[in-house]
């Protein structure tokens, strides 16, 4: 080989390991700063806290501005419901009455039959505190077998058994039907003929739309809905709702 060719060769290899070099500086500085650049974006996306430097210390934060003076609640809005001839539980003479509108088909009755009037039962009614009157709100259009459940609760009220006859309603929800009321009425002891014959007939059926109605006066719109004293409650509240309101009405 001549030394032309020799020195034409090392030329070749000098230049091919300078490439070789810049390329790979110029790899590392883009590595650099493409790891720099999503660190901070990963910092901003996770919403890691920036924590202030020396040099820029966290500034304190405004003094807070005094609060407001609380203005007094206005008093409760009541609306005067009639109790009607409709069935009382607990004493007549009690200083709070409660009317319920309500519907034994509606779930959220059986909630709150379950839920809160035991409770309400216990504290207050027993005590001779609170009498609580049931009217019917059946809504006929979703629940099929409410005014049919209404008709016969009074035929059972007609033989004073009307509360018994509510609680068979409620409990048995899923069983509503003529049947059923025929035989719950022999279970609770009452003259089968008249009742069958009070349910057969519908005689209470006018009784049970003037409930509906004198509920719809009162602004009832669902069930259940209640009256304390005047104050409307809806829905199925839990017992401390209630035991709200019957206290402030009994410390008057």
């Amino acid at each position: 080989m001549s030394e032309t060719e020799s020195s034409t060769i090392t030329i070749k290899k000098s230049t091919y390991t300078i490439i070789i070099v810049v390329l790979i500086a110029a790899l590392l500085g883009v590595s650099f700063v493409s790891g720099y650049m999503i660190g901070g974006y990963g910092n901003t996306i996770t919403g890691a806290a920036v924590q202030p430097s020396a040099q820029q210390p966290a500034q304190p934060s405004a003094p807070s501005q005094p609060s407001a003076p609380t203005q007094p609640s206005a008093p409760s809005p009541t609306v005067q419901v009639s109790a009607d001839d409709d069935p009382v539980k607990g004493d007549p003479n009690a200083p709070v009455e409660i009317i319920e509108f309500s519907d034994f088909q509606c779930p959220f009755c059986s909630r709150w039959y379950s839920d809160a009037l035991p409770q309400i039962q216990k504290e207050y009614i027993d005590t001779g505190k609170v009498k609580l009157v049931y009217r019917d709100f059946p809504l006929s259009s979703i629940h099929p077998q409410a005014t049919p459940a209404a008709e016969a609760a009074e035929c059972a009220k007609e033989q004073g058994k009307f509360w018994e006859f509510h609680d068979k309603l409620f409990e048995n929800q899923a069983s509503l039907s003529t049947a059923s009321y025929k035989q719950w009425a022999q279970e609770l002891g009452l003259n089968t003929q008249q009742f069958n014959d009070c349910v057969d007939k519908k005689k209470y059926q006018s009784e049970v739309t003037k409930d509906y109605q004198d509920g719809q006066a009162a602004g009832v719109t669902g069930t259940p809905s209640f009256f304390v004293n005047g104050i409307n409650i809806r829905g199925a509240q839990p017992f401390s709702a209630f035991k709200t309101i019957i206290d402030q009405e009994l410390a008057k």
